[in-house]
């Protein structure tokens, strides 16, 4: 395996979102206890015609370290050409292939998880990768079908093909983000195939995340909306404490906001009103720090405000 990142202990992976896995969220959950974090989907498209904002997502933190790019495309030409772009950048240890994503944006390109009905074709696509790539491993996102179920062919094609490992969200494509995750059909996989596999979809407790990799048998978690308001589920779960002091969030919250500002400049303060509204549920005065916040730009302005919010806060 890699020498940067290791299966012989469950393995805390940052799951992609796009809007919300951005740089400075990705460096906050690294510093407090990820051990792998992905960029957001990027179109191979994109890359393979040179878009000069698409290279900017690429970007990541000196903390991201070993740090993932996960690139969806449905043409093995293109995703040849997008990973020789990713070749000439330095900083990435994983190239990730999504078929899962659900939209019908991307699914209408034949991209994401419509790649789960054409089982060649996304063979040919990891191996394309995997010959072409010169970082050190490739990994697939994959859901449990397309409109059924038919996991364990999914997961053994991927393994055939060269993948070093796979993470499962536990829906078919028609399940979307809202059915019953099943846990059973992930255990499956990883019964079926000796490549290490991450469990993911509705993690959102540190609770949730130890008995999901009890039932499964998996190699780790990936964890996308859980993280969202609460990246310190990855500190509970490098440090097994399930509780977690509001001092704690109060630093994490006031880190995520000092690397909003490094990355967006004073943007950066507009842009973490949503994560203001997701941070305060919960505690008492909530809805009139949401009200504040969203009239507010002037970063110290901004910062004060939360600076005293979180470090007096008490829960409702």
């Amino acid at each position: 395996m890699s020498e940067k990142l290791s299966f012989e202990n469950p393995v805390y992976v940052l799951a992609p979102l796009a809007g919300f896995t951005d740089l400075p969220l990705r460096s906050v959950v690294k510093k407090f206890g990820a051990d792998l974090t992905v960029s957001e989907m990027i179109s191979s498209n994109a890359l393979a015609h040179g878009s000069q904002k698409t290279l900017h997502m690429l970007q990541k933190s000196p903390l991201e370290d070993p740090y993932s790019v996960q690139i969806a495309g449905s043409s093995t030409d293109i995703v040849k050409k997008a990973v020789e772009v990713l070749n000439e950048q330095e900083g990435i240890d994983i190239l990730d292939l999504n078929c899962g994503c659900p939209v019908p944006k991307v699914v209408g390109h034949g991209s994401g998880s419509s790649l789960l009905l054409n089982l060649p074709l996304m063979s040919d696509i990891i191996k394309t990768i995997k010959e072409t790539s010169n970082k050190e491993m490739t990994s697939v996102k994959i859901r449990l079908g397309f409109e059924e179920k038919n996991h364990v062919d999914i997961a053994k094609v991927v393994e055939d093909s060269g993948a070093d490992f796979l993470a499962v969200h536990g829906r078919t494509r028609a399940g979307k983000f809202k059915a019953p995750v099943d846990y059973d059909a992930i255990r499956e996989i990883k019964e079926a195939v000796s490549i290490p596999v991450i469990a993911n979809g509705d993690i959102d407790s540190y609770e949730k995340a130890k008995w999901v990799l009890e039932h499964t048998g998996a190699d780790g978690v990936m964890i996308g909306r859980g993280a969202v308001g609460a990246p310190w589920i990855f500190h509970q779960l490098r440090s097994g404490e399930a509780d977690v002091s509001l001092e704690l969030k109060h630093k994490i919250i006031m880190e995520h906001f000092d690397k909003m500002i490094e990355f967006y400049g004073d943007y950066g303060a507009i842009l973490f009103r949503k994560h203001t509204h997701t941070y305060s549920k919960g505690y008492r005065g909530a809805s009139q720090l949401r009200n504040q916040v969203n009239t507010v730009s002037d970063v110290s302005e901004f910062r004060d405000i939360l600076d005293n919010f979180f470090k007096n806060g008490e829960l409702a």
